[in-house]
């Protein structure tokens, strides 16, 4: 990250000297974002870490503590779990518009798209209806550039959710996104990773990108019956490929 130069800085030379410095800041939030997405809705959430600030300028959320009655859990995922499969070209970026719905054809999946802001206290919301995922608004759009995120439950009191089989995806598989401005975009996914809630490596999984990216996120790992949380989290890497 370079430091800002002294003195008053051209318009489009402190634009770019923002979006640079907010490169770690907002990979750093985005990881508390998603780990929060595993939490249920009547979690213990601590305050948001201060300084920290979203692409699109939202302010930060921490991850709270998993002890909810719900979980998004599963294990790591083929592909596989942080393997990578060929590399596929990314198309261009396109203008922001938010989704509104989900298709995963591997997995038989597909889902309407609730809206996840930010609680008072600065956390994610977590998505309300287990059996839909949820799109974290203050991020970028599926399509537009950057890494979108998209989260859901795994289990909900112990039956199946929405993301129930995200950890068997593998590379190769596809994505799609339907959005509001009527296009429908195609991600390919590069690779699926499952990481110790302990070792999540931020800027790995949530650094900006120079294309259209998206992350799926849930929970992985060991599941605690007594605590109801699980160890660690599954990451589903893909780029966007095509947009009709």
């Amino acid at each position: 990250m370079s430091a800002p130069r002294p003195g008053p800085a051209p318009a489009a030379s402190a634009a770019r000297l923002r979006r640079r410095t907010a490169g770690p800041l907002a990979a750093a939030a985005l990881a508390g974002l998603l780990l929060a997405g595993c939490a249920g809705q009547d979690t213990a959430k601590p305050p948001a870490p201060a300084g920290q600030t979203l692409q699109g300028g939202a302010p930060a959320a921490a991850a709270p503590a998993d002890g909810s009655q719900s979980g998004t859990g599963g294990t790591g995922g083929t592909g596989g779990a942080g393997g990578t499969g060929g590399a596929v070209a990314a198309e261009p970026a396109l203008a922001r518009s938010e989704p509104q719905k989900i298709t995963i054809p591997s997995l038989g999946l597909s889902s309407s798209l609730e809206t996840l802001r930010q609680n008072a206290d600065g956390t994610m919301q977590t998505p309300k209806d287990p059996a839909l995922a949820g799109w974290y608004e203050p991020g970028p759009t599926p399509g537009s550039q950057g890494p979108a995120v998209i989260a859901g439950h795994v289990t909900w009191n112990g039956a199946a959710a929405v993301f129930e089989k995200l950890k068997t995806m593998k590379a190769g598989d596809t994505i799609k996104v339907a959005r509001r401005d009527g296009k429908t975009v195609t991600f390919t996914v590069d690779r699926v990773a499952e990481y110790p809630k302990a070792e999540f490596p931020t800027l790995e999984v949530y650094k900006n990108l120079d294309h259209a990216g998206l992350r799926l996120v849930t929970c992985g790992g060991d599941f605690d019956p007594k605590k109801h949380y699980y160890d660690s989290n599954v990451v589903v890497f893909a780029r966007m490929t095509g947009a009709a």
